[in-house]
């Protein structure tokens, strides 16, 4: 499949049904920040692989636009995967989810995040490596949880 320049080929928000395998030419993917601001998560250049890294049929996080003329090979997701590949599919997603927090989040979404996904493990991991998590130091984390203790 052809791809001319500047095309976006992924939006935001549509079903994550296709991965692009780049042949020739160059593809990005990137998310909008709340301020319209573009965060890139990745390039791929000739022989990668590209894709939003959700599970099937689930909204896409990013965009994935045409940054030269390129020519891919489509390949159509599936729902019908192998639990393994299901399981490599959330993990890439989590860590997709992660990579744009760290780009696009505040430090309070981000701890708020952090919370949500692991609720049990605040109480078993030492607050420090928490803060390294999310990419602040102890104090820092120790200043967001009192503002969240101090929210109605």
């Amino acid at each position: 499949m052809f791809i001319p320049k500047g095309q976006i080929v992924q939006h935001k928000g549509e079903l994550n049904t296709k991965l692009y395998l780049v042949k020739k030419g160059l593809l990005s993917s990137y998310g909008l920040d709340a301020k319209g601001r573009e965060h890139v998560f990745m390039f791929a250049p000739e022989d990668w692989l590209i894709a939003d890294h959700n599970g099937p049929e689930t909204p896409c996080a990013l965009f994935i636009d045409a940054l030269e003329d390129s020519e891919v090979v489509v390949i159509e997701k599936s729902s019908d995967y192998e639990p393994e590949i299901q399981k490599l599919f959330n993990r890439l997603g989590a860590l997709q989810h992660r990579i744009m927090l760290l780009l696009q989040a505040t430090a309070f979404e981000r701890y708020i995040d952090f919370v949500k996904t692991y609720p049990n493990i605040t109480q078993r991991v030492p607050r420090r490596m928490i803060a390294s998590y999310l990419g602040m130091t102890p104090e820092a984390l120790s200043k967001l949880k009192n503002e969240r203790k101090g929210k109605p």
